[in-house]
């Protein structure tokens, strides 16, 4: 399969991982949906879920098991502080990694931030043959993410994992 070629319209489900925000509340939510939406992708499912791994790891698994959902996307709980969990509730979920997607996202992230972006564990990888990528909950983090990251390449990769 040549390097772009896929589906031109993906589904996704959109995650966000947090203890505070509420459906008119999620800046980052919105965003997601709006980047997505306007790439030609259909968003199938939105939820909020709280940020513990007990919340997380079902709700993925919910949706890597709905045949209507080609890809996830998280948004919140990747920093550092100690409710920040959603890299932990993945980790016992991969059945293969992508560590070009966090390495990326923190090297893009450097550019605007600086230093800080070493404190990012966005992180990506797949799930029962499903693409999931875990970005954090700020809405200038999910825009970069979703538009220099996993948009450009989000019908190549479902294709590849459709082998």
């Amino acid at each position: 399969m040549a390097h772009g070629e896929g589906p031109r319209s993906v589904t996704l489900a959109l995650v966000t991982v947090s203890d505070t925000r509420t459906e008119e509340s999620d800046e980052s939510g919105a965003v997601a949906r709006r980047l997505v939406e306007c790439a030609g992708h259909r968003v199938v499912r939105y939820c909020i879920v709280p940020d513990e791994p007990a919340s997380i790891r079902p709700e993925v698994r919910s949706l890597v098991a709905d045949p209507e959902c080609e890809a996830i996307v998280l948004n919140g709980g990747t920093g550092v502080s100690a409710r920040d969990r959603t890299c932990e509730a993945l980790a016992e979920l991969w059945d293969t990694s992508l560590p070009g997607f966090g390495e990326l996202f923190r090297m893009l992230s450097f550019e605007s931030v600086g230093a800080r972006a070493m404190l990012s564990r966005a992180t990506g990888g797949i799930v029962g043959g499903k693409p999931v990528f875990a970005l954090p909950g700020s809405p200038g983090a999910v825009e970069l993410a979703l538009v220099r990251l996993i948009l450009p390449e989000l019908g190549h990769l479902v294709a590849e994992l459709r082998r």
